[in-house]
């Protein structure tokens, strides 16, 4: 919406800028067709050629006003002028015609239309001008000068001050004006934008306070139970929160609030389950192997959670009692964007004809559902010792649907 509203009032301001362009052009144009006339005695060629672009641009800056096509009613009148100002050079001295310089105010024109336009005719008018010394240095000449001796003074005097005013007075000051406005719009803009950083750097730290009571709630709860299989439930319920408050927590205290980095996440999550699992004083050793990879929040909390589950099965039911044991959590990525998670244990396994169809963990379930989630694939590695999964998958750019 924003957008659209900038557009059109850049649509608006360069609207303004060609059409008083147009009307001073014309004005001028009509100004010096008499004064070549009636002051500087010149009545051939010029005059009539000044006459005819103050005319035809005052009727193209009329019809403006009906068809509204800011691109025609630019065209009509970079080529009446480019035309133009050929004519009057060619017949005002050639390459040593003061009014040559007009012919470098089309390609200013042209840039401040479009970058194609402006390339377009500085290339174009280059061509004029070379072609018109070249006519100037043969013997095949076929232009005049029509300026009277006593007269090139004043024409060349009249002709410089059209083109200094025109690219200072017109070009110059409208010029001047866009940049400001640009840079007032680029000034509130970013404070819009830090503004919204702001909004956003206090959501995820609200979100992970939340979800850190929930935690609370869950460990409060569960010292009420002496039920150990409840017990075991609310405690994964609670890992499960806390790995998602993590990704809140880490995106609050960086400056990019869109990614985070993963291999700090991952370290700091299997740390921390292996601390509430198996104790302070473990056996367990952690190999974990992912380079500098960000990913974007939809894609870390469903892998963050998919890890949880791996992580927590492999010290709970893979390396069992106080028994050594690694865990190794692999991360890459490949050359055509997509990502594999190798994660697994060295414990006791389970057996092949289990699996998260047969099974009523909710862990194992868990983790091929979470796969689904981030549309890849996972696989159960069984020659490897213990439990090996390979995780396939893409980073998620919009809103995943639900685990249920």
């Amino acid at each position: 919406m924003q957008d659209d509203k900038g557009m059109e009032e850049r649509l608006r301001d360069k609207a303004k800028l060609v059409l008083k362009v147009n009307y001073f052009t014309s004005i001028c144009s009509l100004v010096f067709c008499l004064l070549c006339l009636f002051a500087l005695n010149i009545t051939k060629i010029i005059p009539y050629v000044f006459l005819a672009f103050g005319v035809l641009n005052l009727l193209n800056t009329f019809l403006y006003k009906y068809h509204k096509s800011l691109t025609l009613a630019y065209n009509i009148v970079s080529i009446m002028a480019l035309v133009g100002a050929t004519i009057i050079t060619l017949y005002s001295g050639g390459i040593n015609s003061p009014f040559i310089f007009v012919l470098a105010l089309v390609v200013v024109a042209g840039y401040m239309s479009t970058r194609s336009y402006g390339a377009l005719y500085l290339y174009l008018i280059l061509s004029i001008v070379l072609l018109i010394y070249a006519q100037s240095i043969t013997d095949f000449s076929f232009a005049f000068n029509v300026v009277p001796e006593g007269s090139k003074d004043l024409f060349a005097l009249l002709s410089v001050l059209f083109s200094v005013y025109l690219l200072g007075g017109v070009f110059g000051k409208n010029l001047l004006h866009v940049h400001h406005k640009l840079y007032k719009t680029k000034s509130e803009v970013e404070e819009k934008i830090k503004e919204k950083e702001t909004l956003l750097k206090e959501v995820h730290h609200r979100v992970k306070n939340n979800l850190q009571t929930v935690s609370s709630l869950l460990s409060l709860q569960s010292r009420n139970i002496d039920d150990k299989q409840t017990k075991d439930l609310l405690k994964n319920s609670q890992n499960r929160v806390i790995s998602m408050a993590m990704v809140h927590e880490m995106l609050y205290m960086r400056e990019d609030l869109s990614k985070i980095e993963y291999k700090s996440y991952v370290e700091e999550l299997a740390e921390y389950l292996v601390r509430s699992i198996k104790g302070t004083s473990s056996n367990i050793t952690l190999d974990i192997d992912i380079p500098d990879i960000k990913l974007n929040i939809d894609t870390a909390i469903p892998l963050g959670l998919l890890i949880n589950e791996a992580v927590t099965n492999a010290l709970k039911y893979g390396i069992v009692d106080d028994s050594k044991g690694e865990i190794f959590i692999k991360l890459r990525r490949g050359d055509d964007g997509e990502y594999q998670l190798n994660i697994g244990d060295n414990g006791i396994g389970f057996p092949e004809t289990m699996n998260h169809k047969t099974t009523k963990s909710l862990g194992l379930k868990l983790i091929h559902n979470l796969a689904r989630q981030l549309r890849g694939s996972i696989i159960r590695d069984v020659t490897k010792k213990g439990t090996y999964y390979i995780v396939k998958f893409r980073e998620i750019h919009q809103k995943v649907p639900s685990l249920v």
